[in-house]
């Protein structure tokens, strides 16, 4: 049922005729219902009736996370409050969050959604996914939880931490779908040889890994260790939760459900639109929300779009992996770098772990970058020449990449703490 092969493999022009039907909608919708729509529009001389092509769409009005909290927490809201069946929350901001709701239909729409991202990964309802991801105000577990139940799999609602019990219910449950962040699966995936355990024996088969950037090679460490097929998965709360864009198992990016949202790349310093292929920063617009659609926003995460078909058959365009936001951006001595970049020289490497901390600091008036690396357990034991060799190479590896040099410290295994939600990657003594 959820493989909804009439949207998934429309022909571009079909789906794009779907698309400015419900952009049209959507923009009536926030001008008659939303004052700062209303006033946003009125500012640019705008009316919905001027929106007749998806090149219409530059006209639309940009909205920020800022604009979000500028109206908390219901301003943003086109239906009345009695319609509103569920709020939630961003999580990790200083001050106001940012606060999302949604009507009865919209949960019906994102699990939808959902169940599409799981029959993707080939789930069906004879699977039991494990699910532990956040819940709470987070749109990541209910989101997940939803759309499995929706799909008809069996659902183990275990959020995050408590990692024994984890691997207990994984093995005693049969779970063959775990649905977490990339970083807590790793370290799942090393605790359960920790315990003894051979990942063979487990009847996992896919793992379903969003809400923090992450590379190839940490994906191959993933279905290493796991014994799984490791897929991502992208959304966030202000657009709607995980289920906007969902990558097949041809692995060549995350197919954006084009029915739902419309996706733009633009140069997030001159906000100018940039064509397929070319990098910068995600813009989505939702075409069937009600409770809060939004028009144009700044997801501030940098990506690719690539519109060539897929091996898998799916006409959705898709995106490349985010590779860093461009708030999260660190910017040391001039030059852009994101944690995902060093991540993906680190584990170049196989004596080093996928475990890491950049420390970053300011020595008179220069930035200073010191990269904390776990070596592997064969590795620790070896000569000291051998660590320093290890240290010149991944230091020569960043400055060839990155562009910049950085101290390596290489410290012991399991140093460096584990996550059981986002990983902490950074360490900015900068901003104390």
């Amino acid at each position: 049922m959820y493989w909804q092969k009439e949207y998934e493999t429309m022909p571009r022009e079909q789906l794009e005729d779907l698309q400015i039907e419900r952009l049209k909608q959507t923009a009536q919708r926030v001008y008659d219902n939303v004052p700062f729509y209303r006033n946003s529009f009125d500012n640019l001389g705008l009316i919905p009736g001027d929106i007749k092509s998806l090149d219409d769409l530059q006209k639309l009005p940009f909205t920020t996370k800022q604009d979000l909290r500028d109206n908390y927490p219901f301003g943003l809201f086109a239906v009345p409050m009695d319609e509103v069946v569920r709020i939630h929350a961003s999580s990790g901001t200083t001050g106001k969050p940012t606060v999302v709701g949604y009507t009865r239909d919209d949960i019906t729409n994102w699990s939808d959604l959902m169940a599409r991202a799981l029959v993707i990964t080939g789930g069906t309802t004879c699977d039991v996914v494990q699910n532990a991801y956040g819940y709470g105000l987070f749109t990541g577990g209910m989101g997940v939880h939803y759309g499995a139940e929706r799909l008809g799999a069996t659902v183990v609602p275990i959020s995050g931490g408590n990692t024994a019990r984890q691997i207990m219910l994984m093995r005693d449950f049969g779970t063959t779908i775990l649905t977490c962040t990339p970083s807590y699966a790793l370290f799942l995936g090393e605790e359960i040889i920790n315990a003894g355990l051979d990942p063979r024996d487990l009847k996992l088969k896919a793992g379903i890994f969003g809400a923090e950037p992450w590379s190839e090679r940490m994906r191959a460490q993933l279905e290493a260790k796991l014994n799984i097929m490791a897929l991502d998965i992208y959304g966030l709360s202000e657009v709607m939760g995980p289920g906007v864009s969902m990558e097949c198992p041809e692995k060549k990016g995350m197919h954006i459900f084009e029915d739902h949202f419309i996706a733009e790349i633009i140069d997030p310093e001159t906000a100018k639109p940039l064509p397929y292929g070319e990098p910068g920063e995600l813009v989505l617009t939702s075409l069937t929300k009600q409770a809060l659609p939004i028009i144009r926003y700044r997801t501030r995460d940098i990506t690719v779009l690539h519109e060539d078909k897929c091996g898998c058959g799916r006409t959705f365009v898709r995106m490349q992996r985010v590779t860093g936001r461009t708030d999260d951006m660190l910017i040391i001595r001039g030059v852009n770098v994101f944690p995902s970049q060093i991540e993906s020289v680190l584990l170049e490497f196989g004596d080093t772990e996928p475990h890491y901390l950049l420390v970053v600091d300011r020595k008179g008036t220069l930035d200073d970058l010191e990269i904390w690396v776990e070596i592997s357990d064969k590795f620790f034991s070896d000569k000291v020449r051998a660590l320093e060799d290890l240290e010149k190479r991944l230091k020569a590896r960043i400055l060839s990449i990155l562009g910049i040099s950085a101290r390596i410290k290489l410290v012991e295994p399991r140093t460096i703490p584990r996550s059981e939600g986002k990983a902490k990657r950074v360490m900015d003594k900068r901003e104390l």
